[in-house]
């Protein structure tokens, strides 16, 4: 049994130091610890959310973009939150994730919220704190312990069209 227990103790030991690698990491901004959940956001979480992001109800936005040398078209979702006049959407990774400077190059974009598909423009990374009342409690809560100081934000062009009809 004290076997067992020691392998319990290290297992345990091993998850709460990754805990604290990931939590300071993100704080502190670590290029190493970013670059890792950055990857496995691309690669495990996004195409896991893709296929409710955007729509009615759902939790996360989609953003489509058109990659800077590539010319291809992308679709990330992203945590956006209405304000007047456009959305705004956290940056937890700064200005690193391939989808906003994508954004920013083209100087445009659509954002897919609600089942609604918004023509969005003028992207700009401003101070989170005038916009930090339009995220969820919990949200807030995040960007505090994650050190989340900015947003995109993005000017709505126009009246948003279904997703259905733009089908």
């Amino acid at each position: 049994m004290g076997w067992l227990a020691g392998i319990a103790l290290g297992v345990v030991g091993v998850a709460v130091a990754g805990a604290a690698v990931f939590y300071m990491g993100m704080r502190t901004k670590n290029r190493f610890v970013q670059g890792a959940v950055i990857e496995f956001t691309k690669k495990v979480v996004n195409p896991r959310m893709r296929g409710t992001a955007g729509s009615s109800g759902a939790t996360a936005a989609l953003i489509r973009n058109v990659g800077r040398t590539s010319g291809r078209l992308y679709e990330t979702p992203v945590g956006a939150e209405p304000v007047d006049g456009g959305f705004v959407v956290a940056l937890p990774y700064g200005t690193r994730p391939n989808w906003l400077r994508n954004v920013l190059a083209a100087g445009e974009t659509t954002l897919v919220h609600d089942g609604l598909e918004h023509r969005v423009d003028q992207p700009e990374i401003v101070p989170l704190d005038p916009f930090a009342r339009a995220f969820s409690p919990s949200d807030q809560t995040l960007h505090r312990v994650f050190g989340v100081k900015t947003v995109l934000w993005l000017r709505s062009v126009d009246a948003p069209a279904s997703v259905a009809n733009a089908a």
